[in-house]
């Protein structure tokens, strides 16, 4: 068993019918961990913002899923001390819905926080436009000659948007945001902290040690940190009287086949793929989402991104690429750099 002085201070965990992933998440920006620069600048935002009684102007924040862009829309309302509403791209499908919700659901200062919001449809994006600069809304009705333009004000309000994929965002639409940042990967001693928040949280005694080990693990991603955690727990709860070492730790990622890189099942299938049936690259991602059996959209919002962040995946003009990091982290021999690259 670990010394006591090894293993974190656990309190009761919170309700879990409130949903475990909210309970995780930070509830102000004192409490986020991580990118500093993005909170420090956020700061200065908020404050100038409340001192003029204005509304925080539009913000976007981009990167791959699971790096804080929602907990970041939620710490934003409760700083400013409004209201928020969550939607998301493809559920506004045609103007009026924007509409609806603009005019009924929003008061002045509230925040709309539109989740991929890439995903937007043509006819509400444009409406959007007139709404994130003057506050109006234009409503036409009737066809033809007979048709009129109706204008409507909305309150002044905030829209966050956030997105996995920024490429495919619209000049006008990404030009009309004040505030845009990306969120980056999270380093290995910011991930631990993270752990040791939830894990206090979750109401679980969790050695120092196993929390470092998840953290290796977590591929910079404080969702994956904390899906890792819970799933340890159950491992703790069940072989190890409910503490969380690095012995069942270890084992806990065995069952999961998470590697001391981080990479699952599916990581491996991919580079695997590239290596022994396209030898070594490159090939096109829409062939290698066929060959594994998987959504090209997973393979270049959620799983690309790590790859290349660490050096096992190479994106070129030609296609991606296997890199000699992953030959010999998966055992492989490394082709020539002729044939590799």
């Amino acid at each position: 068993m670990p010394k006591n002085d090894d293993i974190l201070s656990a309190r009761p965990a919170k309700d879990e019918n409130t949903g475990m992933e909210t309970a995780l998440r930070p509830s102000s920006l004192d409490e986020f961990i991580g990118q500093p620069r993005l909170k420090e600048n956020l700061k200065v935002f908020i404050q100038a913002a409340r001192t003029r009684k204005e509304p925080l102007d539009h913000c976007l924040f981009y990167s791959p899923p699971g790096l804080g862009k929602t907990t970041l829309s939620h710490i934003l309302a409760r700083e400013m001390g409004v209201n928020i509403k969550v939607t998301s791209g493809p559920v506004l499908s045609k103007p009026g819905d924007l509409a609806a919700m603009l005019t009924t659901e929003l008061a002045e200062g509230d925040i709309l926080f539109i989740d991929e919001i890439h995903r937007l449809n043509a006819s509400v994006e444009e409406a959007l436009y007139p709404v994130m600069e003057d506050f109006l809304f234009f409503i036409n009705t009737g066809q033809g000659p007979g048709s009129t333009t109706l204008k409507l004000a909305v309150p002044r309000f905030t829209l966050v948007g956030a997105t996995t994929r920024s490429g495919l965002l619209t000049g006008p639409l990404r030009d009309r945001f004040g505030i845009v940042f990306n969120l980056g990967f999270y380093g290995e001693a910011e991930i631990s902290q993270i752990l040791e928040r939830s894990a206090r949280i979750l109401g679980s005694r969790a050695e120092k040690a196993a929390l470092e080990l998840i953290a290796r693990r977590s591929r910079g991603t404080p969702r994956i940190a904390n899906r890792l955690l819970r799933r340890v727990r159950d491992f703790a709860d069940v072989r190890a009287d409910g503490v969380i070492t690095a012995a069942v730790t270890q084992a806990a990622m065995t069952a999961l086949e998470i590697d001391p890189e981080g990479l699952d099942n599916l990581d491996r299938r991919i580079l695997l793929a590239i290596a022994e049936k396209f030898n070594g690259g490159p090939v096109g991602i829409e062939t290698i989402a066929v060959a594994v059996s998987e959504e090209q959209d997973t393979l270049t919002d959620v799983i690309e991104p790590f790859l290349i962040q660490s050096g096992f995946l190479k994106r070129t003009p030609r296609g991606r690429m296997l890199t000699p990091k992953a030959a010999q982290h998966l055992g492989l021999k490394i082709p020539p750099p002729q044939e590799l690259f």
